[in-house]
């Protein structure tokens, strides 16, 4: 179950972080898919939790938007970390059409639960 923070430029428009919302639940299910957790398409009520946070006035970025992605540790998802960000931060762009996009894909050892 991955967590995923969006930084957003303050001027962001809403069109495109609605674009965001859309797209990422299924593309970041793509990007962290592995044997331990497959994916099937079939998104369930906290299967990608989103968190948008515009950014403030003492953050420093030149980014137009940050897509930080947490989701537990499996060696076949480390294998491959690499490519598994890079094709994420390429859908983003795709969708978005946005030219700073930033994507930090970090696999802790953790342990979900929810009722």
């Amino acid at each position: 179950m991955p967590l995923v923070e969006i930084t957003y430029a303050p001027d962001m428009p809403r069109k495109v972080l609605r674009k965001l919302a859309e797209m990422l639940p299924h593309a970041v299910s793509v990007a962290v898919e592995c044997p331990e957790e497959p994916y099937d398409g079939d998104l369930q009520p906290g299967d990608v939790e989103l968190y948008f946070r515009s950014r403030e006035e003492f953050d420093v970025s030149e980014m137009d938007v940050v897509v930080e992605v947490r989701s537990r540790w499996f060696a076949s998802r480390a294998e491959n970390q690499q490519d598994r960000a890079d094709d994420l931060c390429a859908a983003i762009e795709d969708v978005t059409g946005l030219a700073q996009v930033g994507v930090y894909l970090s696999l802790p050892i953790a342990a979900w639960a929810q009722s």
